[in-house]
């Protein structure tokens, strides 16, 4: 049961990130690539920024599912419903891919839209969405959410 509640988790957790990481992929393209040949992308200098401005909407998008989905059958902990030390998980755990993506272009000079995804939505971003599940699960949804079955009075004495 424990396995099976986990994996649901799992699956629900990446979905929403799914979603979250799509909005944030095409933001930072746009910002870091630009829309079209025709127009200069206006931070092409500066992907670490796009980065970021890009994440926090989709941070946004995906607190929303985290909170209402993924982890619907926990108990938050904090008396804000979770929303700063999501926020604070989610900042710091962003620094995940921003170091692939930082390596990538000052360490290996590379700089085309293909090396900038792969380390910073593929490599940097995996390992950031299993450090972001552990902490989250932890520290902002740390417990089941009682159950009528486990709140109803004992009868049977």
């Amino acid at each position: 049961m424990r396995s099976r509640r986990l994996a649901a988790e799992l699956s629900k957790f990446l979905t929403v990130g799914a979603v979250a990481t799509a909005v944030a992929f095409v933001l930072f393209n746009a910002l870091v690539h630009g829309w079209s040949p025709d127009v200069d992308p206006p931070l092409n200098d500066q992907p670490q920024l796009a980065y970021v401005l890009a994440n926090l909407v989709g941070m946004v998008v995906s607190f929303r599912g985290t909170r209402d989905w993924a982890f619907r059958t926990r108990d938050v902990r904090h008396p804000d419903g979770g929303r700063t030390a999501f926020v604070v998980i989610n900042l710091v755990t962003m620094l995940i891919p921003m170091a692939f993506l930082w390596f990538s272009r000052a360490v290996l000079q590379l700089d085309d839209p293909l090396s900038d995804n792969i380390a910073a939505n593929v490599l940097g971003l995996g390992a950031g969405t299993a450090v972001r599940f552990l902490l989250l699960r932890q520290y902002v949804f740390p417990k089941l959410a009682p159950t009528s079955y486990d709140t109803a009075p004992d009868t049977a004495s």
